[in-house]
């Protein structure tokens, strides 16, 4: 489909589904799809890579009811995957659906792809320096977050601490361009889609609880061995050591944490995690939170 004629015409319709880790989006997109003859296209940084299954609840085959999934498994762990190419891969995906008739609904928690592709947000145009990565490497992601800080402390507020990738990232572009975040930054005035946001939350103490229960049945879905196959096939890598799930399991392996320390330290920081994506989504005030979406007009 050509997006331009499209575009001349009416703006694409789509559901985007959002919210916090462990909210239900999965399960509340596919029963969704089903009514209203759609696809699912993931916006979720980590389901992008093959065998990150288990420890980042990635949708079973089973799961997904027969329901198309787009932009899962697409990449190998190794692969220096990027916002930037998310966006216009999944861009591509919709307008693949669209011209088969059918609805895309968007799903997923990571707010900067959802940004990326719906909010007309734009990537500061700024190339990688492998030899500055390199030397940020050598740094403690406490150590990176600080000069990050110094740097720029508003555009800081809006990088997971935790992210190593991202924070880097982030210096990255403020070095490169000379300029805060805020400024390199930026939105297009016109929409590209019409979308329909749908938020899945619950009370805090029903969303920890439901957090608590997803990081137990991983336990028991095989999280530890899942690592131990990741390590041995990719080595520490940064896009395994540093997502949540495997670089508490890692400590564990590694003798600097019991089992139960290592668990206790997964729930902990899936909650701040959980806590940071519902700060993000709720800046978007078109939003509804825990509704059904109205029909979609073909």
């Amino acid at each position: 489909m050509n997006p331009t004629k499209l575009k001349s015409n009416k703006q694409a319709k789509l559901i985007a589904i959002v919210g916090p880790t462990a909210s239900g989006k999965t399960a509340y997109s596919i029963e969704l799809a089903k009514e209203l003859d759609g696809e699912v296209i993931s916006a979720d940084s980590r389901l992008v890579y093959k065998g990150f299954d288990v420890t980042c609840a990635k949708p079973t085959l089973e799961e997904r009811q027969g329901i198309p999934h787009h932009m899962i498994d697409i990449v190998s762990p190794d692969c220096d995957y990027s916002g930037g190419v998310y966006a216009k891969q999944a861009k591509k995906c919709i307008y693949d659906i669209l011209e088969r008739g059918k609805t895309p609904i968007i799903v997923g928690g990571t707010g900067l792809y959802i940004r990326l592709l719906l909010e007309n947000y734009i990537m500061p145009d700024v190339q990688p320096d492998r030899a500055l990565r390199e030397e940020l490497r050598t740094f403690s992601i406490n150590e990176l977050y600080s000069k990050l800080q110094d740097m720029d402390m508003e555009g800081a507020q809006s990088i997971d601490p935790n992210d190593k990738n991202k924070i880097i990232r982030a210096i990255e572009i403020i070095k490169g361009s000379g300029k805060p975040l805020s400024e390199v930054r930026g939105v297009r005035k016109d929409s590209e889609f019409d979308v329909q946001w749908i938020g899945r939350n619950y009370p805090r103490d029903i969303l920890y609880k439901r957090i608590n229960e997803r990081v137990e049945k991983m336990i028991e879905d095989g999280m530890v061995e899942e690592t131990q196959k990741l390590l041995k096939q990719y080595g520490r890598i940064p896009n395994l050591v540093y997502t949540i799930g495997y670089q508490e399991i890692i400590l564990y392996l590694d003798g600097v944490l019991t089992f139960n320390e290592a668990i206790e330290k997964l729930k902990q920081n899936t909650r701040k995690y959980a806590k940071r994506q519902l700060t993000w989504f709720r800046k978007n005030s078109a939003i509804r939170w825990n509704c059904y979406p109205d029909p979609l007009k073909k």
